[in-house]
């Protein structure tokens, strides 16, 4: 027997609904039908994806208004869809975790990750911030907020302590390890990232709600294997950069689909996450070689397909 009617009962309860999205658009959560409680959406996908979004949401909510958007960070894979949602449902509060504050008030594009990583996000303007250690209300519960640095410095998850099901965001994958943002700007990440899998342990959830994949049950299991990833790239930090590298340029092909492959090296040649990934910052001949190998070896690992001089997206859902 599997724990689905188990999950299904837990969210039901909880008045929550899981729409599975897939890598480019991140899942997003839909607390709602529940008497007096306010409808609430977690992460708002990706920014070409809004309007599926609003479709699924507008699905899920039937004639009820949207009256709370909140986001676990703010990668642009969860919270593309602010501007839109937000315009489709005026009514609706944003609140984004506090670290941000000094970045979106004003917006400041070169300190968010949109310009590095070129990838799309429209600017918003939340209503307020979500400070670890407080709660917010996700339909008819108090969820806590908690801090979990590491894939990225001011992320939070959201813990309902009385069902104990925790929203991870991307601090915890049931497979698979998220890029640790912080170790390609030369900054400390690895050792944050396994204090969020600490804080995860302690709170012990019974169900996890990703980011990416579907729900599971497992969080033990989760984050042991998420602490051999860790550790591996801890050992070898060069692993983790070629992990990344190859999980950026296979999230711009699920946007692209396809490009010329010449296109393609350039593209990743100019855009700056992937010259600080590769080590290659200031020498265009080298951050060109690398980037060729880069695609090079997707391709022979079938992630990318050659269709002549163009490169087209192969596999779904691997993006890291």
């Amino acid at each position: 027997m599997t724990d689905e009617p188990r999950i299904a009962d837990t969210l039901r309860h909880l008045g929550a609904q899981v729409l599975v999205r897939g890598w480019l658009s991140a899942n997003n959560i839909v607390f709602s039908g529940l008497e007096a409680a306010r409808t609430v959406l977690v992460d708002t996908g990706y920014g070409t994806h809004a309007g599926q979004t609003v479709a699924l949401v507008r699905q899920v909510l039937g004639s009820a208004p949207l009256d709370a958007i909140v986001n676990t960070h703010l990668h642009s894979d969860h919270c593309g869809g602010n501007a839109e949602l937000g315009r489709q449902w005026p009514g609706a509060t944003l609140a984004v975790p506090a670290g941000y504050r000094d970045r979106l008030q004003p917006w400041d594009e070169s300190r968010l990750s949109y310009r590095d990583t070129d990838q799309v996000c429209e600017p918003f303007r939340p209503d307020h911030y979500l400070a670890p250690g407080t709660t917010e209300a996700l339909g008819a519960k108090r969820w806590e907020v908690h801090a979990t640095p590491g894939h990225d410095p001011d992320a939070v998850v959201f813990f309902e302590p009385g069902s104990r099901v925790l929203i991870s965001g991307d601090a915890l994958w049931e497979e698979r390890l998220a890029i640790i943002f912080p170790e390609l700007a030369g900054e400390p990440g690895f050792a944050a990232a396994h204090r969020a899998l600490d804080l995860i342990e302690r709170l012990a959830p019974l169900l996890v709600i990703p980011g990416h994949g579907q729900p599971f049950t497992g969080a033990a299991a989760a984050i042991a294997r998420s602490r051999q990833r860790l550790e591996a790239f801890t050992a070898a930090p060069e692993r983790h950069r070629l992990y990344a590298a190859r999980a950026l340029v296979s999230y711009h092909m699920l946007e692209r689909r396809t490009r010329g492959y010449d296109e393609l090296v350039e593209w990743m040649t100019r855009t700056p996450v992937f010259r600080r990934a590769l080590q290659c910052e200031g020498d265009d001949a080298l951050a060109r070689g690398l980037a060729a190998e880069t695609v090079d070896r997707l391709v022979a690992e079938g992630m990318l397909r050659r269709d002549g001089d163009r490169v087209v997206i192969a596999v779904e859902g691997r993006a890291g």
